[in-house]
Order: structure tokens, then sequence, then C-alpha cells
């Protein structure tokens, strides 16, 4: 993905995005940038007027009407030009407030839709730092690029036309004039590109060390442990590390600038001299002269805004737009088979699994076959490929060698989204959303939003909604930071499992959701998990045995190898790695 992308094509496919997001605003922001570009021009042009007017009315050959119409013109255009800069200024200012989220919305949708196994490599963690770093700035270039277009390029269009009446050799004194400074730019940009690679896994890391320092999910720990300085560290010596390089770019483009705004200098010089000696000379007018005089400083001013803030800004942020547009090509998960059924159970065949830059397999070989509406029980140690089994047997991943069959169906052949609809899970990490309860258990399934099948939902996860806990009843904040209420872990487990029993579904998955609380409350929950889920396919992973009896099958991995397969009674009289780990955990369900 590290080819270059050119500027036009990053150009317009910036400009769908924005023309998508706020068609007729954009439009009419391009409309205002061309009037006023083309009234400072008009500024000259009403100045020359008015001093050729005033030249004559001296000299006894005009008439001073002539001099009060050039005066009320100027002052017209001048007024006019002031007016149309501010409302140019506006609405450009609004477009930056207006497009950002459109444009966050691409990134979601690709997150959403790229392998997810890719998350498990920083490097598409840091793909997604610059990209959104890369999204921000996508709208300053198109931006700099329309104003280029619709505002500097009708004045100087405007101004061209006016030099080139006077005297041609002004037009090309200016064109050389700023072609160092603009190669300038372009060198800065492809600095800059570079210096974005280096920085985006040094920001990361910024970012993650501050959260450990002030971060509420974080402090509590960080203060008990007496980490801070550990951590305050960590932050400044990547914030160095990154601030080091950005010193060392920007020291080395800055003086490259000043050399190249000399030569910049030396022009502006010249360009006045040719006035004079075209003033002396009789080729140009004293009106003609006064004009250009006063506006030369402006056109100066404007060409060095061009070239050192718009253009070098946007060469300088060049390389983060691309990498949002990189971003937005990377591969997408896809799939030919828009509708699955689970009436079809699912198998295993030969299935192997490796994490990305890792050599050693997580699965290994794994055959398995569960039928519809069949509780199965994935039991082992930690690290034995439990979560990884459920994770391919859920289609999230994709096997690395042998197949998985959805409903007699590849999964690779599947679009996710098919296999996402009729599936629901509670995992050990579960979201404690900062919003309502009701809302905490809706966000499974927003199509539905059913007050009855919400109410359902919580009481077959065994949420008592007391007055004291929720005072609010479902309208209740569960966060203290937006005025709301903190639940204990107990609790958040239980609005979880009513999250994950909201969600129609024919496929549940519970990857040891309950490991927080004790053994024989897990068991009780389970065991009404098991009631709950009949005729339903349901997959438990537990490394507490005790909660596995409940299962149709039982499934033993060991190592990324499933070592055995039954009941509880029948691996009992197996007297294999199942009874070695029962035996071992037998005193936990004791009485």
């Amino acid at each position: 993905m590290k080819n270059q992308i050119s500027l036009h094509k990053i150009v317009w496919r910036i400009l769908k995005m924005v023309m998508a997001a706020c068609p007729l605003y954009f439009s009419a922001v391009c409309l205002i940038g061309v009037i006023h570009g083309l009234s400072w021009g008009l500024n000259t042009y009403a100045m020359q007027f008015f001093f050729d007017s005033v030249a004559s009315a001296v000299t006894g050959q005009g008439r001073l009407t002539v001099v009060y119409w050039g005066l009320a013109a100027l002052g017209a255009v001048s007024i006019g030009s002031q007016v149309l800069n501010g409302m140019h200024n506006f609405m450009t200012n609004t477009l930056y407030n207006l497009v950002p989220g459109h444009l966050g919305k691409h990134i979601h949708r690709k997150a959403a839709r790229i392998e997810p196994v890719c998350y498990e490599t920083p490097e598409l963690l840091d793909d997604i730092n610059k990209a959104q770093k890369g999204a921000g700035n996508s709208l300053g270039l198109l931006i700099v690029v329309v104003v280029l277009f619709t505002f500097y390029l009708p004045y100087f269009g405007f101004m061209a036309w006016y030099l080139y009446r006077l005297k041609p050799i002004l037009i090309v004194s200016l064109v050389f004039i700023f072609i160092p400074v603009f190669i300038t730019q372009l060198i800065r940009g492809a600095v800059h590109a570079r210096l974005e690679d280096e920085s985006a896994p040094l920001r990361r890391e910024v970012d993650y060390y501050e959260k450990c320092i002030c971060d509420r999910e974080y402090f509590k720990e960080t203060r008990l442990l007496g980490a801070y300085g550990f951590f305050k560290q960590l932050y400044l010596t990547a914030l160095n590390a990154m601030q080091e390089k950005k010193w060392s770019v920007e020291l080395k483009t800055h003086l490259m600038e000043i050399g190249m705004k000399m030569l910049t200098l030396l022009g502006y010089f010249g360009v006045l001299y040719l006035l004079f000696t075209a003033l002396m000379n009789g080729e140009i007018s004293i009106g003609s002269f006064a004009a250009v005089f006063g506006s030369i400083e402006l056109m100066f001013s404007i060409m060095d805004e061009i070239v050192s803030h718009h253009i070098g800004g946007m060469t300088k942020d060049l390389g983060t737009v691309r990498n949002f547009m990189r971003f937005l090509d990377l591969p997408e998960r896809t799939g030919e088979l828009e509708r699955v059924s689970f009436e079809g159970g699912m198998r295993f065949h030969d299935v192997s699994f490796s994490y990305p830059g890792s050599e050693t397999k997580a699965l290994d070989h794994v055959n398995l076959t569960i039928k519809p509406g069949e509780t199965i029980a994935i039991v082992g140690q930690n690290g034995a490929g439990k979560s990884t089994l459920v994770k391919l047997l859920v289609g999230l991943y994709l096997p690395t060698e042998g197949v998985v069959e959805i409903g007699g169906a590849d999964s690779r052949k599947i679009s996710p989204e098919s296999i996402y609809k009729g599936t629901t899970g509670v995992f050990q990490k579960y979201q404690r959303y900062k919003l309502t309860l009701q809302e905490n258990v809706w966000i499974s399934d927003l199509e539905a939003q059913d007050q009855t099948h919400l109410e359902t939902a919580v009481k077959k996860a065994d949420l008592e909604l007391d007055q004291e806990t929720f005072p609010q009843g479902y309208d209740t904040m569960l966060s203290r930071e937006f005025d709301g209420v903190d639940l204990s872990g107990g609790q958040w487990q239980r609005v979880a499992l009513a999250r994950g029993f909201y969600r129609r579904h024919d496929l549940i998955v519970l990857d040891e959701p309950t490991a927080a609380i004790d053994p024989l409350e897990e068991t009780r929950i389970y065991q009404k998990f098991a009631e709950l889920s009949r005729d339903k396919t349901a997959i438990i992973v537990t490394h507490r045995l005790g909660s596995a009896k409940i299962a149709d099958r039982i499934v033993v991995m060991d190592q990324g190898r499933i070592v055995a397969v039954g009941t509880h009674e029948q691996l009992m009289r197996e007297r294999g790695k199942y009874a070695e780990m029962y035996q071992a955990q037998a005193q936990w369900y004791a009485g």
C-alpha cells in the first residue's frame, strides 16, 4: 500500500465525499470564492481609473465629476471586497465544522469491513491512527485546492490580463520569482510524509501512556501502585522522541524557506524597478503606476500566502492525507452468500489458524461438527485455543488452513453481515457503555427497540431493578461521569447478559462472561442459560469445568488441539485431560 497516490486522484475522491455530504453549501462556497477573487482584481482597475481621473482633473484635461464617480466606484468595490471576504471566510470555516463527521464515517465503515484478524497487528492500528489524522487534513487539503481555483485563480487571472496590457514582462517576472519557493514546498511535503510514517507509532505510545496516567479506566490502579512516575517517564520518552523527529525536519525545511524567500524579496524589488522605468519612459500612465504600486504588495503577500501557507501546509499534510486514502483502499472482507442458515449446523474440516506475525499455530488441525440446536461447552486451560476456535466458529476470523462450514457453506464465501445478523454473544471483556440501562441493552439490536422484549431479556439475566440501584428504572444513566450510577461488577455482567439475550439470534456464544464471579453463581447462571437457549445453537467457553456439565457435549482443548469430545460422564470415565482438570477444580463446587 506504499504506492504513491496522485494529487488529482486524492482531490477528486475527497471532492466526491464532500459533495455527498453537503452539495449545495459547497457549491455556494465555490461561487462566493470566484466573486470574491474577481472583486480584488476590480479593486486595482478601480484604483487606476480614480488616479487617472485625478491626474486629468489636476492638469485641466478632465472633469471633477469623473473624479467623484471614480472615488464612488473605488469605495463601492473596496467595501464589496471586504464584505465578500467576510462571507467567504465565514462559509469556509462553517464547512470545516460540517464535513469532518462525514469523513469519519468513511473510516468507521472501512474499519468495520477490514478482515478482523488484521486488528491483531500493530500495523493496522498505526494505519487507523494515520487515517484519523489524514481525514482531518484531507478537508483542509480540499479547501486549499478549492480556494486556489475559485479565489486565487480568478484574482491572478484578472491581474495577469491587467499586467500584460501594461507591460508583458511583469507577468514573466512574477512567475519566475515564485518557482524556487514552490519547489521548496514540494520537498517539504515529501519530508513531512516520511515524518508522518515514522511518528504514527510514537503518537500511539504517547496517547496510551497519557491514558495510563489520567484516564478514568486506569488512574485508580496507577495511583494505588505508585506507577505515576513510571508512566510519566515512558510518556516523556516517547514524546521527546516524537518531538526530536519533528524538530529535525522543521529546522531543515525552515532554513530552506528562508533562503528561497530572499530570492522572492529580490524579485519584489525587481518588479518595482520595472514599473518605475515604464512610468519614466511613458509606457504606462500615472494612474496605472499608482494602481499597480498599491496592489503589488497585496499580490506578493497573496502569492506568498499561497506558496508558503496554503501550498506549504498542503504539502506538509499530503502524507497524512495519502495515508487516509491508502486506508480506504485496504482490502475488505467480502462474501458472495448474503444469507446463511444455522439449521445446517457447523463443521471444522482439518482447520489450522495462526495469528499474523506468529509462527505458532493457535489451532492445529481441528475437526469438529456442531449440530443445530446443540449446546457445546469448550473447555481448556488459558492459551488452549478456546477463544480462537469461537472466533472462527462465528466467522469473525477465517482459517489459515482447512475449511469452516456454517450452514453447509464455506465461511470464506459468506458475507460477514449475514453471519453476524443471526449471532449474539457475551464475552469476558464486555463493554460498560456510558448510556442508560435501556440503551445498554437495546444497543445489541437497535432495529427492535421493543419494551416487552427488553423486560424479558433483563429478567432472563436475573438483573433486579431495585429503586436504590436504578432510581430511574430503565432510564437510569450507568455512569457517574454523566450524573448517573455506578454498578458493581456482578450487576454489569448481568447487563451484558441481558444485552446478549435481547439480540435476535440462532447462535449464542458465552465466552467466559462470568469469570469475575464465584463458581457456584456462575454455574447457576449457566444452568439458566441452558434452559433459555433450548432449540438454539449455543456455545459456552469456560475454564471452569463445573459449568460445562450443562452442555450436550464438551470439547476439551489443549495447545490448539481438540484432545477429547463427549459428555461430562463420558469424559470423567476416560480419566484424561478433562478428568484431571475437573478433579483439580472440584473443591470450588462443593456444598
